[in-house]
């Protein structure tokens, strides 16, 4: 269970966090929106999803699985510039965003920051009510 009860809003353990609908709404929107296919791909997403959430202590995201090999450039990418920023954070060096520019374009690297940036957040709020994975059994 959460540091908080559930609200009666929203439809997952996470969206019931929320006790306000126009946050929640809102809140839900641009993680679809960043979420979904466009410049760069949901399946490239997903891996760093997954390689954010081990790193940014979220119990119920990592539940949904660990990161997987692939041997897509622009995720093994994406993964490694994840990978990066867990460890540097706002001090993300110079060279990094260089080896970035070998493969996306700069929309793209705004897409990847946007959702690198995005989804941590929702990983900390997650991490910060203590949220974890349903047991079946209750």
């Amino acid at each position: 269970m959460a540091r908080i009860k559930k609200s009666p809003l929203g439809f997952t353990p996470f969206q019931q966090l929320f006790y306000s609908q126009k946050v929640l709404d809102k809140w839900s929107s641009l993680s679809e929106a960043l979420s979904e296919d466009g410049l760069l791909s949901y399946e490239l997403k997903e891996q760093v999803r997954r390689v954010l959430a081990f790193g940014n202590g979220c119990k119920y995201c990592q539940s949904k699985g660990k990161p997987e090999s692939s041997e897509n450039m622009k995720t093994s990418y994406a993964v490694a510039f994840a990978e990066v920023f867990l460890m540097q954070r706002e001090k993300v060096e110079e060279k990094f965003f260089h080896v970035l520019k070998e493969i996306f374009t700069d929309e793209e690297i705004s897409g990847l920051i946007a959702f690198i940036c995005f989804t941590t957040a929702q990983q900390y709020f997650g991490a910060l009510m203590d949220l974890k994975p349903e047991n079946k059994e209750e």
